[in-house]
């Protein structure tokens, strides 16, 4: 293959991801075919009894619901070894109960649910990559998932219009992505911070949303360039809330790097841990209930944390740095952008105090994700 027709199908690829996510999210259903097998799925989050009923129809065989195991462990189902669990549906499991057992909000409000026949035997990999399908689009990650052989599925998605796209392409698509990042525009913006500032912006060829590179001043290629990873927070950069300490993390490390004399600031579009806005709210509601904010995702079926640090070595590098003195105190951000070619010559503490908001949170980062807090 040709390295043009490679890129060609790359993007190919790309495109059926975003195109599912994007019907997943309106309330479709989509094909995901494996080795063999597939499956037809459509987002629990978005199922209502109409869309349950077309997705039986559609593939003749009975759907189930899919869970993650930290969802399904949530909810006193026996764990299998897979990162999901298939549960049948039972005739007292209607699109509303679905939807509510995919939510941990409604836990307390529904406490005496099941009993719940967990299925067993092999699970097929279309099911798994369905909930990674649904966490790209920033839905619950839970599916109902009905099989197909490979030739209805190739039937099926031609006559009813359907999204059809394999395994491998939802499993390698943020990887994919990421290192087909292009910079598409760039322009001076001088901040409170620090006033010699050029933003960078970096888009997918997906079309996804872009991730900002925050350069200021000229910083020397040559020696360890000051450098911070900083997820987007809406809530805490934003309109200042006090849960978390993200708004004093994003002004002090500009000001640091302003102080020293250049560097970068990175603003990535990974809301929430790379959970996203809506299910960081949910997430924000399970805590006022008592939980931390990493039972709280993982309640919701999330890891602890669903970041990637592909996206923030693509852009360094297309920015000409590989050597960076990091503003952190998360050791797992020096070790992914180590994973990802980037040298780390240095964790430089990046610390705030407290409110009395947000420190069970910050004592939940220290004693549970090792941060040095």
């Amino acid at each position: 293959m040709t390295r043009n027709n490679k890129d060609k199908n790359e993007l190919g690829r790309l495109r059926a991801v975003d195109r599912a996510i994007a019907d997943l999210r309106r309330g479709l259903s989509v094909i995901i075919c494996g080795d063999g097998e597939a499956a037809l799925v459509l987002a629990t989050e978005m199922a209502y009894d109409p869309e349950l009923a077309t997705l039986a129809e559609r593939s003749g065989e009975e759907p189930v619901l899919v869970l993650t195991a930290h969802r399904a462990n949530v909810l006193h189902i026996q764990p299998t070894g897979d990162d999901a669990i298939r549960i049948r549906i039972d005739t007292w499991m209607d699109a509303p109960m679905m939807r509510a057992l995919a939510d941990a909000v409604y836990d307390l409000d529904q406490p005496l649910r099941g009993p719940f026949t967990r299925l067993k035997g092999a699970l097929p990999p279309s099911f798994s990559a369905a909930i990674k399908l649904a966490k790209l689009g920033r839905l619950l990650p839970s599916v109902l998932a009905a099989p197909l052989s490979p030739e209805k599925a190739g039937a099926l998605a031609e006559a009813e219009d359907l999204v059809r796209l394999d395994v491998a392409d939802i499993l390698l698509f943020e990887e994919t992505a990421a290192l087909r990042l292009k910079k598409v525009a760039a322009a001076k913006v001088p901040l409170q911070a620090a006033e010699n500032t050029t933003i960078h912006a970096f888009r997918p060829e997906d079309g996804g949303i872009e991730h900002l590179a925050i350069v200021v001043g000229d910083p020397d290629r040559r020696a360890p360039v000051l450098a911070r990873l900083h997820s987007e927070c809406f809530t805490g950069d934003l309109i200042g809330s006090l849960k978390c300490d993200c708004g004093e993390q994003l002004r002090g490390a500009l000001k640091a790097i302003d102080e020293a004399g250049g560097g970068v600031l990175l603003y990535l579009a990974q809301e929430g841990r790379g959970i996203g806005l809506i299910n960081k709210l949910r997430a924000y509601k399970l805590q006022e209930q008592g939980f931390d904010t990493i039972d709280a995702n993982e309640r919701l079926g999330f890891d602890a944390d669903e970041r990637i640090f592909h996206p923030a070595a693509e852009m360094l590098k297309q920015l000409g740095i590989r050597r960076i003195r990091l503003l952190t105190n998360n050791p797992e951000k020096v070790a992914g952008l180590t994973r990802r070619g980037i040298e780390v010559t240095e964790r430089v503490a990046h610390k705030f105090p407290s409110n009395t908001h947000n420190e069970l949170y910050l004592l939940t980062k220290k004693k549970r994700s090792g941060h040095y807090l």
